[in-house]
């Protein structure tokens, strides 16, 4: 009798266990038969991997820019312009100033701005969250200036930068200059005209660090004015940038093997900068400030499209003193540096 008990049971435990089995091979056979059935399953799960492994944080497919491709081809899905970025500022002032000077004079001379050239750039695309990638020139200035400590321009400096005597003489000095371009700020919406503080973001930017960190701050010493709060703030060394984008783009490793060093950084004169964008060549006379501006904005509008950031990188002191500035204003000349060059004579060839 208990023989016959446990071979039931046994019976029943085996019954259990092969209907399992088939169970499972009912289901293994109906998933290879949708598998060999529809075969494009796999390029949909690949084509879903990645999307995912490059959809970036910072974008989304509904940020679609003015202008681009509404889908992509691969994976149907909206199309995702990378150099579609955010960005933190709302506009951008780009300035290139020129200044007195003489052969051999660094930045340590007192140099007195004698042009002063800006050009206003904004976004064309925008949007709520501040992704963009297209920059447009809106508004330009430009205004010659007198100097006032040393009003004579040595021909060095008018060889170089293309500025008369009689540009300068018939010019303002630089407080009418900078009251005259505060108009052109409030014009523009960029501060209040009461309170002179920001109505927008906007910031500065120069092809190097010198034109505000050195000629603005010692130029608002010379004309005995504080550095205005719109102008006191750090600034976008447009070389850096470039310099930057140069290293994502075009490693060391990549370029080309050269006898003589590549520049970089703050060796990237502008057109330089020009021909590593792929843009056309410098437009204009080099070292005449409004030309200089202009392609300077030509280099930012092209980073801009490139999906590169803009943002300040180069910080400004606007309570630099240099040894020769006295009090008040003064400047020390027994403190000055000149330089020990012959004055510059324009070089005349020996045939004639």
């Amino acid at each position: 009798m208990i023989l016959l008990r446990l071979s039931t049971t046994g019976l029943f435990l085996l019954l259990f266990l092969s209907s399992i089995v088939l169970v499972i091979a009912f289901f293994t056979r109906r998933s290879c038969a949708s598998v060999s059935e529809a075969p494009n399953d796999s390029k949909t799960l690949i084509a879903s991997s990645l999307r995912n492994s490059n959809r970036s944080s910072s974008l989304h497919p509904s940020a679609i820019p003015p202008g681009t491709k509404e889908t992509n081809d691969m994976t149907n899905e909206p199309f995702i312009d990378r150099t579609y970025v955010k960005q933190s500022h709302d506009a951008f002032l780009v300035l290139d100033v020129e200044a007195t000077c003489m052969p051999g004079t660094d930045f340590n001379y007192p140099n007195e701005i004698i042009e002063w050239p800006v050009l206003l750039l904004r976004w064309k695309d925008r949007d709520s969250v501040g992704r963009a990638n297209r920059l447009e020139v809106v508004d330009e200035f430009r205004s010659f200036v007198k100097p006032i400590w040393k009003p004579q321009l040595s021909p060095f400096c008018t060889a170089l930068t293309g500025i008369t005597q009689a540009d300068v003489d018939n010019a303002p000095p630089f407080t009418a200059v900078i009251a005259t371009f505060r108009e052109f700020l409030t014009r523009n919406g960029l501060i209040d005209p009461v309170t002179n503080s920001a109505l927008v973001r906007f910031c500065w930017c120069t092809d190097g660090p010198w034109d505000v960190r050195d000629f603005v701050v010692k130029q608002c010493f010379i004309s005995k004015i504080p550095i205005p709060p719109w102008l006191a703030g750090d600034v976008i060394d447009v070389r850096r940038v470039v310099s930057k984008w140069q290293e994502k783009h075009d490693p060391p490793a990549k370029r080309p093997k050269s006898s003589f060093p590549q520049p970089q950084g703050t060796y990237l004169p502008i057109p330089r900068q020009l021909h590593l964008l792929g843009l056309a060549p410098f437009e204009g006379r080099q070292h005449c400030g409004i030309d200089d501006t202009r392609n300077v904005a030509r280099i930012i509008v092209e980073l801009a499209r490139r999906g590169m950031r803009l943002r300040p990188n180069t910080p400004i002191n606007p309570n630099r003193r240099w040894p020769w500035m006295g009090r008040y204003g003064k400047i020390l000349e027994d403190y000055v540096v000149y330089p020990a060059y012959p004055a510059f004579q324009p070089q005349v060839s020996p045939n004639l």
